[in-house]
């Protein structure tokens, strides 16, 4: 089980106290998953996470530090953020059930990464920009917060139920042809954005809306390499047109 679970991230943003660092490794460890990673946190190494995660040292010795998050989840085809607040743009929304069965029985073997944000604040818009889903751990409307040790034990736990359940037939073929890494998806998005500017469907500087319900809109589909290329190629061709059009008159 443990192999299976490798391909699973748990990548904490920013953390401030390293005690949380050491209780999310303990939590990961109770359900056999030892992939973490942190992006930029306040203070780690240290003696108080080593002392919080009780046992779990190996996993505080292989945690993989990054400057920040797209590097964090360049590898991932799947990309999953915690978070109990509410946004003013809707995200699609997964319960931990939901997430793990998403990606155990229904999509085995894609690099996925679930991201935790700060303890003060969460996720920030422009990080849930990079996400396919949104996840949400009900609780207590009252007193929804929960901390973040909790949250990670919360959907460790289901992963681990879901790894020991997994269907071994499916129904239907989903294809050889690998769903696109969070890198190429920037890329893309990055290459949609210079296309709409060249064809003068949006202002350069007033384009972050427009930007952001786009990427809603191609995260929800989670689009293989393939489909990226066709669309990519799509671009390309408009911005050659455009740049016809222009010169002719």
């Amino acid at each position: 089980m443990e192999a299976f679970l490798s391909n699973i991230k748990i990548v904490l943003v920013e953390t401030s106290h390293p005690g949380n660092i050491g209780a999310v490794a303990r939590a990961m460890k109770n359900m056999a998953m030892g992939n973490l990673c942190l992006v930029n946190p306040k203070i780690f190494p240290s003696a108080e996470a080593t002392s919080r995660a009780s046992g779990a040292d190996d996993i505080l010795a292989s945690v993989k530090i990054y400057e920040t998050l797209p590097e964090a989840i360049a590898d991932c085809q799947l990309v999953l953020g915690a978070s109990a607040r509410c946004r003013t743009i809707s995200w699609p929304e997964l319960t931990p059930r939901e997430c793990a069965e998403k990606i155990v029985i229904h999509e085995p073997g894609n690099q996925v990464a679930i991201l935790f944000g700060r303890e003060n604040s969460g996720l920030k818009n422009h990080e849930l920009d990079l996400c396919h889903h949104l996840l949400r751990i009900p609780c207590n409307s009252e007193y929804s917060s929960l901390n973040i040790a909790a949250a990670v034990q919360v959907i460790c736990y289901e992963l681990f139920v879901a790894a020991g359940v997994q269907e071994t037939n499916k129904i239907g073929d989903k294809g050889d042809i690998p769903l696109a890494t969070a890198e190429q998806m920037e890329s893309f998005y990055g290459h949609l954005h210079e296309a709409l500017v060249d064809i003068g469907f949006m202002h350069p500087d007033k384009s972050n809306s427009i930007m952001r319900r786009l990427r809603r809109i191609y995260n929800r589909n989670q689009m293989d390499s393939k489909e990226l290329d066709i669309l990519r190629g799509i671009l390309r061709m408009s911005q050659g047109n455009k740049a016809k059009t222009k010169r002719s008159q």
